[in-house]
């Protein structure tokens, strides 16, 4: 792109989302750190353009309807348009989280921030993004929403999971709709799995680091105008859905 890439990545103020907006950066790009969380947000934008990084941040919950509009805005005065869109925010709700004794609100809790959020925040995020030469988005998914590698014996997919992993499989879904809903526009859509990182969301337990995590979704959000849409990728290549 000849002007300045503008980029926002949800949940960006810390793990995995702050790499992923690192790494935007360090490509010269403007981004924005959205977080709901103030003190986190303003410590992670410190931290980025103490780096280097063109960061700018954007208070935001991916769950509040007039929040996610406020987010908009600020963009469309800062910029006018948004070129990559990162849907990083996501939560893996309480535990336990077994099918026959989960309570159902951690399970609501699960699809209003990683599914539903996504949606609020896309649909938000849209119209600027169609003033983009070539829009991109992102959504961070996770290899345990493969309904593929969940039914497959022996598969790695973690913990019996009801509200988490089938928040992912949900995702995944919507990703499929939108790409084709987008189909004969510019914009690409796709699903990104970073991996067993270690992060608070898993108690720092993951294999892998979050800047590693972040690779994919990297890739992703610099795809060529004639790369993949409506697909779903972690750092080997294709993910079955």
């Amino acid at each position: 792109m000849s002007e300045q890439t503008i980029a926002l990545v949800t949940g960006a103020n810390k793990g995995i989302g702050y790499e992923i907006a690192a790494g935007l950066g360090a490509l010269g790009w403007t981004v924005g750190v959205g977080a709901r969380n103030e003190e986190r947000r303003e410590s992670a934008v410190a931290k980025l353009r103490a780096g280097g990084v063109d960061a700018f941040a954007v208070p935001l919950d991916v769950t509040d309807d007039a929040s996610v509009r406020d987010a908009a805005g600020l963009i469309e005065d800062r910029a006018g348009r948004l070129d990559v869109l990162v849907n990083n925010a996501g939560i893996t709700g309480c535990a336990p989280q077994m099918p026959t004794s989960v309570d159902v609100a951690t399970v609501r809790a699960a699809v209003e921030t990683n599914v539903i959020g996504v949606i609020r925040v896309t649909n938000a995020m849209l119209p600027l993004l169609r003033r983009s030469a070539s829009p991109r988005i992102v959504n961070v998914s996770s290899s345990v929403g493969s309904l593929t590698l969940q039914s497959t014996p022996g598969a790695e997919t973690g913990p019996i999971s009801v509200a988490y992993a089938p928040s992912k499989t949900f995702l995944n879904a919507v990703t499929v709709q939108y790409a084709k809903e987008l189909r004969d526009t510019n914009v690409l859509i796709n699903a990104a799995c970073p991996g067993f990182c270690a992060t608070d969301l898993n108690g720092f337990r993951g294999t892998r680091t979050p800047q590693q995590g972040a690779a994919t979704a990297i890739r992703l959000a610099t795809l060529p105008d004639d790369g993949p849409t409506g697909s779903f990728f972690d750092d080997a290549g294709e993910v079955p859905w």
